[in-house]
């Protein structure tokens, strides 16, 4: 039977089709999970030293009372025996926060906190004390922005909306989910919170 041909049956590939490598390409992937943000256009490594110092809240504070007995404020106290650590945080334009070790630039592993909790973004955009002297001088900022965490992100006290940056100011305090830690920031110099 030599003037037959055979056709060979196609068997199923289950093999990847590359569909979620398109994130890959677009910059949203990396060490194989997918990003929750992607860095805006305006991103800049900043040149100012700034500085997450990292404190526990003691129990006198989470009961609204400082050591003196007297109301807490929103800030951290100037006991160094709170102070866990201090965090470099200008090397990049980006520093993500939460459980999720893969991607976390801060790790934390707070049950309250998500995989991909938020963002602290530098943005240089343009000064608007400068546009009156002709073309605008760019300032870049730290931002932050929830990653519409669970248990959301707070700034001073206050939580922020999901999906949304919020410039931050030196000394402001943030604070994630139920976590007991407190995140002041202050640049290299900083001696008070007065900007």
């Amino acid at each position: 039977r030599g003037g037959e041909k055979t056709e060979t049956k196609r068997k199923a590939d289950f093999g990847l089709s590359g569909a979620l490598a398109s994130d890959e390409r677009t910059g949203n992937v990396y060490n194989g999970v997918v990003l929750k943000f992607v860095e805006p256009p305006e991103a800049r490594a900043p040149n100012v030293r700034w500085r997450l110092y990292v404190f526990k809240k003691s129990a006198a504070r989470k009961e609204g009372k400082s050591k003196s007995g007297g109301p807490s404020s929103s800030s951290s106290s100037n006991d160094d025996s709170d102070l866990l650590e201090v965090l470099h945080i200008s090397r990049q334009s980006a520093y993500l926060f939460g459980r999720d070790r893969r991607v976390a630039d801060v790790p934390v592993d707070h049950t309250s906190l998500s995989g991909q909790h938020c963002v602290l973004q530098y943005r240089a955009l343009p000064d608007p004390a400068s546009s009156s002297l002709g073309e605008p001088r760019l300032r870049c900022r730290p931002y932050l922005m929830d990653l519409e965490s669970t248990n959301g992100t707070y700034i001073n006290g206050i939580r922020i909306e999901g999906a949304r940056y919020y410039e931050l100011r030196k000394g402001d305090v943030l604070t994630l989910g139920g976590s007991t830690r407190e995140y002041v920031l202050l640049t290299e110099n900083s001696t008070s919170t007065s900007a």
